[in-house]
């Protein structure tokens, strides 16, 4: 799941799975204590090559995907697994690890079958410390200042933090010599990644310091419970009034149309882009627009505005949760929430069948403008190791070609559903159907996938209907999707002050919405922006482009 924004007043929870919640200081002063800069950029720097993409013969989707990220689709798990991984990673070494979660905190692994299944098949024992993601610029802000790194540090979930770039490149290893060209080869799941998901991650200084966590191409949607939202009017080809109007009808006695969390800055990705704005930015020639300066963007601010007004969100949006939205959604609190696409997976099994899940195409906009969907970035977030020997760098690449098994596997098997007879049990077709100690211990609770991943496909255990009405929902939007143009590259800019920007940014868009501040505070923003930063990062994405380009 991706998100966009972050909010300060959100308190720190962060868990260091079986040990204690950590303290951290602000952001800003975590970031002061690294100061140092290094060149970042890739311009006039020769470019260490792409990995080498190497297709894995898997079973054949009966619903086909495309190269460029619509999902094959299975309506059927497949009858004979093969295995991708034939010797075991490590020989009993331990690791550190630092990801992001969306789930709640995983069980110490002492008491977690699951972690010790996974340690098991690594043969590494593996030690987490878990980031939720309201407390994530905090608790990695504080783990970049210091010196006692982990070993594994995942980045991503649509967050970037302060001088990140910068951070990667002083104290991470750099990966070209064992991911470039042919070299990906030995690590043969790793080369299973489609290069797009690699271009999209890009480089840094020219060099390849990460192992992406590969998406598909829907980012950000909005999903409906399709009961309530049918009752209320909802239509194919419906306009913003009629969005309106459904939201409305949808919000009675405790019960609200709209969903949303701090994080989630009231569905900000998922309007703005029905409005025609772009994701992030535009390349318009040569030159980058940033999309908060666009007109689109600010209609889009207004148009959430009367929203809230109407009063169809869930009261207190920015002091709520993503985790605490969730549950409101499954428990029909609230009829729909703005989730990245991967959350069917997750999604289905938690509802029970209690409503039809759906994903919505967008409404038209009063504006005019052609209604956009967020494309999701082909790499959602990327893992770095920290520096250390050629040896144990290899052991962690073999640890993450485990977790990167794809659809049809063993691994792929254990990585997503766990242990047969203790997370799932098979349906009369085999299929893997969680059982109720595999909906709390998983890879989004222990969240292994954010660390790697197989490239996704459109499969759900036991759920051909929902595959089939979600694979016609994909083609659907498709020519809808927007990418994000710079994705893969770099700004010195953006790295130095691209995090205090976008504070400013969720700040104000939060503050506008939830009736703080007027919508003519967005014009002083943008001015505020800009002063600070967002014509320069215009210029160094301008520049970078053109060396990649």
């Amino acid at each position: 799941m991706s998100t966009s924004s972050f909010s300060r007043r959100t308190l720190l929870r962060s868990i260091a799975a079986g040990g204690a919640a950590m303290a951290a200081p602000s952001v800003l002063a975590a970031c002061s204590t690294s100061s140092a800069t290094h060149d970042v950029g890739n311009a006039g720097k020769k470019l260490a090559p792409w990995p080498a993409y190497v297709p894995f013969a898997g079973p054949a989707p009966d619903l086909p995907g495309t190269a460029d990220g619509i999902q094959p689709g299975y309506l059927s798990y497949p009858k004979n697994l093969v295995s991708a991984v034939h010797d075991k990673p490590g020989k009993g070494e331990t690791l550190k690890v630092m990801s992001i979660t969306y789930g709640t905190p995983p069980k110490p692994a002492g008491e977690n079958k699951f972690w010790a299944a996974i340690n098991e098949a690594l043969g590494v024992n593996i030690e987490f410390t878990v980031v939720p993601d309201a407390d994530y610029m905090t608790k990695m802000a504080t783990m970049m200042a210091g010196n006692d790194l982990p070993d594994l540090i995942n980045f991503g979930g649509g967050h970037t933090l302060p001088r990140e770039a910068d951070f990667v490149a002083a104290k991470c290893a750099d990966l070209s010599e064992y991911l470039s060209g042919d070299a990906i080869k030995a690590y043969p799941n790793l080369a299973n990644l489609p290069t797009y998901v690699w271009q999209d991650m890009g480089h840094i200084g020219g060099r390849l310091y990460g192992i992406p966590v590969q998406r598909s191409a829907p980012g950000n949607c909005l999903w409906i419970n399709n009961d309530v939202f049918t009752a209320a009017g909802m239509k194919d080809g419906w306009s913003a009034d009629d969005f309106t109007e459904v939201a409305k009808n949808a919000t009675h006695g405790k019960k609200y149309g709209l969903g949303s969390s701090a994080p989630l800055l009231f569905g900000e990705t998922m309007h703005t882009m029905a409005f025609g704005a772009p994701q992030g930015w535009k390349l318009d020639g040569s030159a980058f627009v940033s999309a908060y300066t666009t007109d689109e963007y600010r209609a889009a601010l207004e148009f959430m505005s009367k929203l809230r007004q109407a009063g169809v969100y869930n009261p207190n949006v920015l002091g709520t949760s993503t985790v605490d939205t969730k549950t409101y959604f499954y428990n029909g609190t609230v009829a729909s929430m703005v989730d990245g696409f991967g959350a069917l997976s997750t999604s289905i099994p938690s509802i029970k069948d209690a409503f039809v899940l759906d994903a919505a195409v967008p409404y038209t906009p009063s504006n005019g403008a052609k209604p956009g969907m967020q494309r999701a970035k082909g790499a959602w977030g990327y893992t770095v190791l920290k520096k250390t020997t050629p040896d144990r760098i290899k052991l962690i690449l073999r640890v993450l070609d485990y977790l990167a098994a794809p659809f049809g596997t063993k691994e792929y098997e254990l990585n997503h559903f766990g242990v047969e007879g203790t997370h799932f049990t098979r349906d009369q077709n085999g299929s893997p159907i969680p059982t109720d100690l595999g909906l709390v211990e998983n890879p989004v609770q222990l969240p292994v996938k954010y660390l790697c991943d197989a490239p996704q496909v459109l499969y759900l255990p036991g759920r051909p209907d929902v595959v089939k009405r979600n694979h016609a929902w994909q083609l659907k939007v498709a020519p809808m999707l927007v990418r994000n143009p710079t994705w893969g590259l770099q700004s010195a800019n953006n790295s130095k002050v691209g995090a205090a920007i976008d504070t400013l940014r969720t700040d104000t868009v939060g503050s506008i919405i939830a009736g703080r501040k007027p919508l003519s505070a967005w014009d002083g923003t943008v001015k505020k922006m800009k002063s600070m930063g967002l014509d320069r990062i215009a210029e160094d994405y301008a520049k970078d482009y053109a060396s990649n380009h």
